[in-house]
């Protein structure tokens, strides 16, 4: 009896890994389709041409496109559309949730690319310009991705059989959501980045029987245009990077109870820290995370070398120091 149920146990695994497998090769198409079609005629808006409204300049001072974050957008939820795995009933409703977090949280990561001014960061910055009456295009994306997120948790529904579980649920999973949106924005800093972030945090969520069909499809998008990223011709934005994190936060609310409100903590001690510590600085200087930051990108230009003439040595200052 026991062997039979092993049995049973593997080809569910095994199925399991089939429509991961699937979920991710049509979320790959989709996203490389999209991105090809979109730079080979990139969207204009008001008059402006495409190329100016979606070029951006990079840490190096080097000219990018933003139109990453729509091909992902887009190929996430085609596939997440066509992926198997995910029926009628909840997984119907998980479909249909992961829809609106992924679209949803890419539309007003995209009006932020193509609104905002960088004047006011963080949480702290556009909630205290909301709060002197100024409305900043980032208050306006971190109100509505929370409303998205609570939106696409109520869709996706609760198994708790009482009103007040299903309840805190929802504010659970829906913080989840719009956390990880959030979050994930704030690693899109470097080439790739946000996008290794995503697959090593979703790789896991992938090998639940739960979260694996919800983010099949983004992992293989992401997967599909890292070498863009890496190549630094293109970037996620906050179009990109919202949808990311949206998708992999609404995965999290598969988990049980006490998982889920362990991934909420570190989520919310991640995006609390943020305000006050640079995660560039923790990457650079952390051997191990900056070996995995730096995989596959451009090596980083040393400074230029100062002249003598311009840094005087000070008369207690050894010849080592100088060097």
């Amino acid at each position: 009896m026991s062997g039979t149920a092993g049995t049973a146990g593997g080809a569910r695994a095994g199925a399991r890994v089939l429509r991961t497998a699937a979920g991710a090769a049509l979320g790959a198409v989709a996203a490389r389709a999209a991105y090809t079609a979109l730079t080979r005629r990139p969207p204009g808006l008001n008059g402006t041409p495409g190329a100016q409204v979606w070029g951006r300049t990079n840490h190096r001072g080097e000219p990018v496109t933003l139109l990453e974050g729509p091909a992902f957008a887009a190929g996430a939820a085609v596939g997440g559309l066509l992926a198997p795995g995910l029926g009628a009933g909840p997984g119907g409703r998980m479909r249909a949730a992961a829809l609106l977090a992924g679209v949803g949280s890419g539309v007003l990561g995209g009006y932020d690319d193509l609104t905002g001014s960088g004047a006011s960061r963080g949480f702290k910055g556009h909630l205290g310009a909301l709060a002197r009456g100024e409305v900043t295009s980032g208050a306006v994306k971190i109100l509505g991705i929370g409303a998205t997120g609570l939106a696409a948790a109520a869709v996706a529904g609760s198994p708790a059989p009482s009103r007040t579980g299903r309840a805190f649920d929802t504010l659970v999973n829906g913080a989840l959501v719009a956390g990880g949106a959030n979050l994930m924005n704030l690693f899109d800093l470097r080439p790739g980045r946000a996008i290794k972030v995503g697959v090593l945090t979703g790789t896991p969520l992938a090998l639940t029987s739960a979260g694996s069909a919800v983010v099949a499809a983004p992992l293989g998008a992401a997967a599909a245009l890292l070498p863009e990223d890496l190549a630094e011709r293109a970037m996620l934005g906050d179009t990109g990077a919202n949808a990311l994190g949206a998708l992999l936060g609404l995965a999290a609310t598969r988990l049980g109870r006490g998982p889920r409100l362990a991934v909420l903590a570190a989520v919310a001690g991640l995006n609390a820290a943020s305000e006050k510590v640079s995660f560039t600085k923790v990457i650079r200087e952390t051997p191990v995370l900056h070996r995995v930051d730096m995989l596959g990108r451009r090596p980083v230009p040393a400074p230029a070398a100062v002249p003598p003439q311009a840094a005087p040595i000070a008369d207690d200052a050894s010849a080592a120091d100088a060097v």
